[in-house]
């Protein structure tokens, strides 16, 4: 598979075939949402469109990166979202980085979103569509969060179907500006087990598949065949 690997500022065509990463943490908390129930998440322009979308539904729950803030239900932290009951509910999400990614390349024929805890599940369904090339969104730091580019780097080699290693990329990721602002508080909106949540290596089976529906990017968990189940394919 031809793999490309931009920033977000970068793109300036839609892609083919997108693949969103963001380790620290939007799609590491989106991945955790979907494991406590959601039914779905849009990915919200504005912090403004997220709170209008809480208005016109009210039993969405609404989040935003940061320090909590009047009118957002949580902030995006994989370890304060675990402990919420989600079930059947629709999720609001605003990032600084991740949902700007996805939104930059919602034109493109497949978009999915993706972090460690999902990687091998996206690489999977990259193989199963036969996608000969997939640019990947770098989407922290102006394409330069290593977090990001580590995990981008893994899934496409995992995509390839060889077997690769994931302790080097793991360790990059560890060792990442993010992972250090994170754990040194630097960042608002934190849980002390956050660093270690977005490190867990394909935590959930599947992958997750934004598409545009009444012009809103909206992204759902897709269930990928199983190895057995692919070798049929």
């Amino acid at each position: 598979m031809d793999a490309r690997f931009l920033g977000i500022a970068e793109l300036v065509e839609a892609p083919a075939v997108a693949v969103v990463v963001d380790v620290m943490r939007a799609f590491t908390v989106a991945a955790w949402a979907f494991a406590q129930g959601a039914e779905k998440i849009v990915l919200a322009e504005s912090l403004d469109e997220a709170l209008a979308l809480k208005v016109r539904h009210p039993r969405s729950v609404v989040l935003k990166d940061g320090p909590p803030a009047p009118g957002f239900d949580l902030v995006n932290s994989p370890g304060l979202l675990r402990s919420v009951d989600l079930g059947g509910r629709t999720v609001v999400q605003k990032t600084t980085a991740g949902t700007v990614g996805a939104l930059a390349v919602k034109e493109a024929s497949l978009v999915l979103c993706a972090s460690f805890v999902v990687a091998e599940a996206t690489a999977r369904l990259l193989r199963t569509r036969e996608c000969d090339s997939a640019t990947f969104v770098v989407t922290g730091e102006d394409g330069h969060a290593d977090e990001d580019l580590a995990c981008a780097q893994y899934i496409a080699r995992r995509a390839t179907g060889a077997g690769t290693d994931a302790t080097e990329f793991l360790r990059r990721a560890g060792e990442s500006r993010a992972a250090a602002e994170l754990a040194e508080g630097v960042r608002q909106g934190v849980h002390p087990d956050d660093v270690a949540l977005c490190l867990e290596l394909d935590r959930f089976p599947f992958a997750m598949v934004a598409t545009l529906e009444d012009s809103l990017m909206v992204l759902r968990p897709c269930t990928v065949p199983s190895l057995t189940d692919e070798a049929s394919i």
